[in-house]
């Protein structure tokens, strides 16, 4: 990719993200409507209800996830959006804002030529988000919705830098070029999206680490979880196109489990990892 027009996306970027008035992208525009109405300490179930009701797509699988496996262990079915918000709790609404946020851009017209690439990205984002979330609850103490969270928009990156790509015919017609801008500035401009928009700044870091190669000998923190999830996913949901650039090595997961162990926690967490891509995909 030339330097040339690697510095002029970026600095297209940095002009947004940067300075007293931050130009956030439109897509996200329902995350911060979510965001608004989380911060208000009076907020009810009913007036959050009011908010998801209006979005159709969020009020699916908002009910989805209330259904889902993972979290109705009880069996019983919810079909209303007050019950649904009360089973998955105020702060999974803006996790499914997230994943609205996401899925309406890559589905939108403008990023037509990136059919293949959106689809296998939008794979990937359902499985380390819904891993993220299974791993946390069987083997740490980290918070599964967290954990969720984190695991949904830790390549916010690339979804950021496809919106601006759709803008330069010479990434469009050139997937080499476009995967190593991918590869090589997805989680610093994630890391830079997240602290303009205010979240946490462990999210932030998870956000900003989570290809960064580094030995784990236990699973305990948000980025453990997200670190792990990530690689497993890339085994075969990856995003990445071995012709262009490298593929992370997934077996990093083999350092903490034995080969048997991860087969089975894999397979006892299947129904919970498909229910919850189930929920939040389309």
């Amino acid at each position: 990719m030339s330097n040339q027009l690697s510095y002029r996306i970026l600095e297209d970027i940095a002009r947004d993200l940067s300075g007293e008035v931050v130009s956030f992208p439109t897509f996200l525009d329902i995350t911060f409507q979510v965001r608004t109405a989380l911060k208000n300490p009076r907020l009810t179930v009913d007036e959050l209800g009011q908010l998801v009701a209006a979005e159709p797509l969020m009020s699916t699988k908002v009910i989805r996830l209330a259904n889902s496996a993972a979290i109705n262990r009880s069996g019983r079915a919810i079909v209303d959006i007050r019950s649904a918000i009360g089973r998955v709790g105020m702060e999974a609404v803006r996790t499914v804002s997230f994943a609205v946020a996401m899925e309406q851009l890559l589905n939108s017209k403008k990023m037509a030529a990136f059919q293949t690439l959106s689809r296998q990205l939008w794979e990937h984002t359902m499985h380390v988000a819904a891993l993220s979330r299974v791993l946390a609850r069987r083997l740490t103490r980290v918070n599964v919705d967290e954990a969720l969270f984190a695991g949904l928009v830790h390549d916010i990156g690339v979804f950021y830098l496809l919106s601006r790509a759709v803008n330069f015919p010479e990434l469009v017609a050139n997937p080499r070029d476009l995967q190593q801008l991918l590869v090589q500035w997805h989680d610093h401009i994630g890391h830079a999206l997240l602290a303009a928009m205010g979240m946490p700044e462990e999210l932030v870091l998870v956000v900003q680490e989570h290809e960064l190669d580094r030995p784990v000998s236990s699973i305990s923190t948000l980025a453990d979880v997200v670190f792990v999830a990530n690689r497993l996913a890339n085994v075969e949901h990856g995003w990445r196109d071995a012709a262009f650039c490298e593929v992370p090595d997934g077996s990093i997961a083999h350092q903490f489990f034995e080969p048997d162990a991860l087969a089975t926690l894999l397979a006892e967490s299947a129904e919970d990892v498909a229910s919850l891509k189930a929920a939040l995909g389309s």
